[in-house]
């Protein structure tokens, strides 16, 4: 099992997309919050954001020195918006124990608050040009189809998926890490879920899924995640007018962004839980910190 390093490279060096957290320049600070950002958030929403975020918070220290209220606000509609104060957790954590320097090892990456493996070894990696296998869907599915000649990689398994990657890194650890970015660029523009690019693909000759006919994927279906409706859509509606406003609002001012009653007050009650809202004493609703 293999690809040609060389070629997966070179292709990298002159394909990829350009990047700001790519740059030579830019600190390992800010590849963590890249990485934070693009979790389930396509480049083209981060971008933007990533730049006004370092603009703002050059340093961890910035950053957990902010209130919990302006973090979110700043996070606006990137999602999941659990991950900004988790940043904020993290960046606490290194600028107090850790001399404002984000750390390299994936142990004690993994030991600060809300970094999960994917993360750590993504920090490792293309911050600290490590060889640690980094696997995403776009790996995982560029594998599947040219390592193993299925159409797509199926339910994800975290022993084999990075057994897998594993055994495609050289071992230099510069060259690992340029490997471990051309996969995951390789799956994000050429090798995509749906309509691949293969002739535009530097490994489209030695590919097993191209060698075998390109069989149709038929094992598990992937659960297709939706928005409208969703609680999601809600606890974001929620917090829309909460990020609009800099004081405590009633809650008739939550109640006309939702119909269904039920469905509002599970999502307010979700937002309270996470830390994401607060209730003052006399009954009003605010982001964190700001009554």
């Amino acid at each position: 099992m293999s690809l040609d390093v060389r070629v997966l490279t070179d292709w990298f060096a002159e394909q990829a997309r350009d990047l700001p957290w790519r740059e030579p320049d830019c600190s390992a600070w800010g590849v963590l919050v890249s990485e934070i950002m693009l979790q389930q958030t396509p480049v083209a929403r981060v971008e933007p954001s990533w730049h006004e975020w370092m603009a703002r918070w050059p340093l961890p220290s910035a950053l957990a020195a902010a209130t919990p209220a302006d973090v979110l606000r700043a996070w606006g509609k990137l999602g999941y918006p659990r991950r900004a104060l988790r940043l904020r957790d993290a960046a606490t954590v290194i600028a107090a124990e850790h001399g404002d320097v984000v750390p390299s090892d994936v142990d004690t990456l993994l030991a600060l608050p809300g970094i999960g493996a994917y993360t750590a070894r993504a920090v490792a990696a293309f911050a600290y040009r490590r060889r640690c296998p980094v696997v995403d869907t776009n790996v995982r599915r560029v594998i599947a189809r040219a390592v193993h000649g299925a159409g797509d990689a199926g339910p994800a398994s975290n022993t084999r998926d990075m057994a897998d990657a594993e055994k495609l890194l050289p071992a230099d650890d510069e060259q690992a890490a340029r490997m471990s970015a051309a996969l995951m660029e390789l799956g994000a523009i050429v090798c995509t879920a749906r309509n691949p690019r293969c002739a535009d693909c530097p490994v489209y000759d030695t590919c097993a899924w191209q060698l075998a006919g390109k069989p149709a994927y038929n094992g598990p279906a992937k659960p297709v995640q939706k928005f409208a409706g969703t609680d999601r859509q809600v606890r974001g509606l929620l917090l829309d007018v909460l990020r609009d406003t800099s004081t405590p609002v009633p809650k008739t001012r939550l109640d006309i962004v939702w119909s269904d009653a039920g469905q509002r007050d599970r999502c307010l009650d979700s937002l309270l839980v996470d830390g994401l809202v607060e209730q003052t004493a006399d009954g009003l609703f605010a982001l964190p910190g700001e009554h």
